[in-house]
């Protein structure tokens, strides 16, 4: 088996690992971007394969792509998208959850707006699809189909908010009927071959004409994957712009009251949810190295007095799965080290109340603890978290999603 390549497409930038059989890191590749635009994910794309080593290169047999959970687009068939992705954030489904709610079970995940379907559908009433063929597409799919040039296919964690049932790896019964033209992914198992690589692809970038390309998954499943975490009762959480946990259950865990949801993984499942605070609103307020200094002279055993929900606007999927809810950034006080403390605190208890949710509602008890993300690397939040959860936080693997996108590649679930 020659090299496997794992690509990660997160919300401000794209990273690249080249992998052999014993899962060693043999070349990386990185770049940033301002703009979330299938252009620029496409230049990226390329951009990140061109980095790599040319003897890199020509030992890819494998390559597997994950993207943000939930970002949408809707393309023709040239794979040329006909408007602006809905990002996985992207709420605006809200306005056709009484539609869903007719034929949805009613703790439904896509009952969300910001679900896959409910991007879907809020699509078919607002975008004019005529009599074109077009493919509903995630960022991870359409991005694996520029390198193997099939539309049309996608993999059982992208599809889970599509309405997928994992359970019985099928559309569901319930599914609605949708325009003809509409043309729903052809699901795989994540890490399943699809197809070789494109034959004037494999040219421009020296790799290998028979090398695979793989079915993708979710920036946050890589993640976990990439941590290591292996026994019933680990947990990931990635602490990047977004706040995401991931917990190995025996059992299934959904209930759209508070937005959690269950991912397949082999014979068990990934239970967890993503709340929409996290580094972004770090970022918002603070410079990289503000959050360096600050975070440094805050005491993680001294409570902060502060009672904040950090959002950058309106509404949040997990714990709170409330459409509606309001941020909480009041009193903000002169010193900005106690305002970096109660922003921290505040990251911290949502974490915990996400974990008690998920135990409260049957899933695996929490045991070990990997962290995944940027906000891994603060000494300073990771003490404060364990205030609110007492497991063994243990060191990840790696902490790179692309590096579980590539192990996923060698080793399908």
């Amino acid at each position: 088996m020659g090299l496997a390549l794992g690509i990660d497409f997160g919300t401000s930038g794209a990273r690249a690992i080249a992998i052999n059989p014993d899962r060693a890191i043999l070349a990386q590749a990185t770049c940033t971007y301002d703009l979330q635009h299938p252009q620029v994910w496409k230049t990226s794309l390329f951009s990140l394969l061109e980095q790599l080593p040319l003897e890199c290169r020509q030992q890819i047999t494998r390559i597997l792509i994950n993207g943000t959970s939930a970002t949408v687009l809707f393309c023709d068939r040239e794979g040329e998208a006909i408007a602006p992705p809905l990002m996985y954030n992207d709420d605006r489904g809200k306005a056709v959850i009484p539609q869903l709610q007719r034929f949805a079970p009613a703790d439904h995940l896509v009952l969300s707006a910001t679900s896959s379907l409910a991007k879907l559908f809020w699509g078919l009433e607002n975008l004019s699809f005529g009599d074109r063929p077009i493919y509903v597409l995630h960022q991870a799919d359409w991005l694996a189909s520029l390198l193997h040039g099939r539309l049309g296919i996608s993999d059982y964690h992208n599809a889970l908010k599509l309405g997928y049932d994992v359970h019985n790896l099928c559309y569901p019964d319930w599914f609605p009927q949708i325009p003809t033209t509409l043309k729903l992914p052809k699901i795989y198992t994540p890490g399943e071959a699809i197809a070789p690589i494109l034959p004037d692809i494999a040219q421009s970038f020296s790799l290998p004409s028979d090398c695979l390309i793989c079915a993708g998954t979710t920036d946050s499943i890589a993640a976990f994957i990439a941590s290591g975490a292996s026994f019933s009762g680990d947990a990931v959480t990635s602490l990047g712009s977004t706040l995401v946990l991931k917990l190995l259950s025996e059992i299934p865990v959904n209930d759209s009251r508070y937005g959690i949801y269950s991912h397949r993984f082999g014979d068990r499942y990934l239970v967890g949810g993503a709340s929409n605070t996290g580094g972004a609103v770090l970022r918002h307020f603070f410079t990289d190295v503000e959050l360096d200094t600050f975070s440094r002279q805050i005491n993680p055993h001294q409570e902060s007095p502060l009672d904040y929900y950090p959002l950058l606007g309106k509404g949040d999927r997990f714990p709170i799965n409330d459409p509606n809810l309001l941020p909480r950034l009041d009193p903000r006080p002169d010193n900005p080290v106690e305002f970096l403390h109660g922003l921290l605190q505040a990251i911290a208890r949502i974490e915990a109340l996400g974990y008690q949710r998920l135990s409260e509602l049957g899933a695996t008890p929490l045991k070990r603890l990997y962290t995944a993300g940027g906000g891994a690397k603060s000494d300073t939040w990771s003490q404060l978290r364990q205030t609110y959860l007492s497991v063994p936080f243990l060191t990840p693997i790696s902490p790179l999603a692309a590096y579980g996108s590539a192990c996923l590649a060698l080793n399908p679930i």
